[in-house]
């Protein structure tokens, strides 16, 4: 099974993405990151966070080849592992971003990820984390046949504290899982999602930590 027959079966193109991501940043990431700082997202994908951030530099990564031609000018596209990040400068990160990726890689490759980022990421430059809570969402986790590790927002912030990053952030319940959940995809109900206690169908989780 090939990275394109993926992106066609199970994660084909979708515009709500975009709409999505656009609100998400202009609500809880882009007040992160310096307009001044180098932004780096891992397994980028189709590009709708990174193709929005305003930011000096913005790099991109995905073993996946088809990304390319979704970077809008401007972004650099990388097509590589996640710990194999030879071609970041070392120190020269302020801000890195991951939504949904490590469920998709081994715990050993996160680790050498983590390994890689210490060095490539600036003293108090921020890692923020997107993915599926394992906690919340046991019985579909596998209906997406390429996760292969599991995760709790416990458990992934005890392995970024062993791994030398501070955990400043952690939000269990961020997120639904999928676009196709019920819910609808509009910039005001985002917004409205975001600020309220409640969450409905929330089985994502958010987590920033400090290098």
């Amino acid at each position: 099974m090939t990275d394109d027959a993926y992106h066609t079966i199970r994660f084909p193109p979708d515009p709500r993405r975009r709409v999505l991501w656009q609100t998400l940043l202009a609500c809880e990431f882009q007040k992160q990151i310096p307009p001044d700082g180098v932004v780096l997202e891992l397994g980028a994908g189709y590009g709708h966070f990174i193709n929005q951030v305003k930011s000096r530099r913005r790099l991109a990564v995905d073993v996946w080849a088809g990304m390319l031609q979704h970077l809008d000018s401007g972004v650099e596209g990388l097509v590589t592992d996640i710990a194999r990040l030879e071609d970041v400068a070392d120190g020269s990160l302020d801000y890195v971003f991951s939504s949904n990726c490590f469920e998709h890689v081994s715990q050993q490759k996160l680790v050498d990820c983590l390994a890689q980022l210490r060095r490539k990421m600036k003293p108090g430059a921020m890692l923020t984390i997107v993915q599926p809570n394992f906690k919340y969402c046991a019985r579909e986790y596998f209906d997406d046949y390429t996760h292969v590790s599991i995760y709790t927002a416990q458990g992934l912030g005890d392995l970024l504290a062993a791994n030398g990053f501070r955990v400043v952030r952690c939000v269990p319940r961020f997120l639904p899982l999928t676009i196709k959940s019920r819910l609808p995809v509009h910039p005001w109900l985002i917004r409205l999602y975001l600020m309220s206690p409640f969450k409905p169908l929330a089985k994502q989780m958010l987590l920033s930590a400090i290098r």
